[in-house]
């Protein structure tokens, strides 16, 4: 097989994994056009329609989902022990590619990349912000992080945090305004503000835990967001209470411009793991991150 030829089918996967033209190449580091002509000469070459193109998508035909996944999980593994290959060098190099919660980032990864970063320069972390639920190996990520109960039992898990709670919190401005809620039940009169899943779409029940009995409080307010960092904002800037993580509130609550409530109905909940398929470890690059961001207490 040629380079040209090998060079068209990392095209092709990039494109049936993204399932669009403008991620793949940006992926790639091409332009669009350019891999939609690599495209169009593959399937000219083999006499067979591999990608059915709309204005809003592109999805594999039959013929192109049999090549997809006969000839992926090669690539993969060819990349994998080309990293793997890196030991062989004074100082372990590749490119990682993570999938993270903002919360996550924010509180773990970035604190921890930029003692990293700098000791090993020939290794390139690429960090995926999204809050809902990604299967990291269909979408060619080599870990995810997670809260350790959601891990899946078929991946290799590594504690990377500790235990945290979420809290609830508004400015002394809005309780001037309003009494603190004294139980759960209480925020269905207040405003709130809403975290709309990502995954699932719907909006979350605030969890409360207190002496062995569990509560989950559907609250409502006029101001709603799919991530945490700009409902934390919200409530600082006096929309109502937010229920956030506790160490992105701290800073605030210490210096007065946040106030907690209802601190003993907060359980603490299992805190973040990185996880991973078992072959990932032999990168020696992947080695290395995976023990920088292992949990020491």
């Amino acid at each position: 097989m040629s380079r040209d030829e090998l060079s068209d089918l990392r095209a092709f996967i990039a494109v049936a994994n993204e399932r669009s033209f403008t991620k793949a190449a940006a992926r790639l580091g091409v332009s669009a056009s350019a891999i939609s002509h690599t495209i169009r000469a593959l399937e000219e070459r083999l006499g067979l329609r591999l990608l059915t193109r709309t204005t809003r998508s592109v999805s594999t035909t039959e013929a192109g989902e049999r090549l997809f996944q006969s000839i992926a999980p090669h690539f993969e593994q060819i990349r994998t022990e080309l990293d793997a290959l890196s030991e062989l060098r004074d100082k372990p190099a590749g490119t990682i590619r993570i999938s993270s919660g903002v919360h996550a980032v924010e509180t773990i990864l970035r604190p921890r990349l930029a003692e990293f970063l700098p000791e090993f320069p020939d290794i390139n972390v690429e960090v995926s912000v999204n809050d809902g639920f990604v299967d990291i190996v269909g979408e060619h990520f080599d870990a995810g992080v997670r809260l350790g109960e959601a891990v899946s039992k078929d991946m290799i898990a590594v504690r990377i945090g500790p235990d945290w709670r979420f809290v609830v919190v508004g400015t002394p401005g809005y309780f001037s305004r309003r009494s603190p809620p004294e139980h759960p039940s209480d925020l269905t009169n207040h405003q709130c503000i809403n975290l709309r899943l990502p995954s699932a779409g719907g909006l979350y029940a605030w969890e409360f835990e207190k002496d062995g009995r569990e509560l989950n409080v559907k609250v409502s307010g006029q101001l709603g967001f799919d991530s945490i960092m700009p409902i934390l904002n919200a409530a600082l800037d006096g929309h109502g209470l937010a229920y956030v993580p506790e160490d992105l509130a701290l800073s605030h609550i210490q210096a007065g411009r946040l106030r907690m409530v209802l601190a003993d109905w907060c359980p603490y909940i299992q805190g973040y793991h990185l996880y991973y398929a078992n072959r990932r470890l032999a990168a020696p690059a992947f080695a290395r991150l995976v023990d920088a961001l292992r949990y020491r207490q």
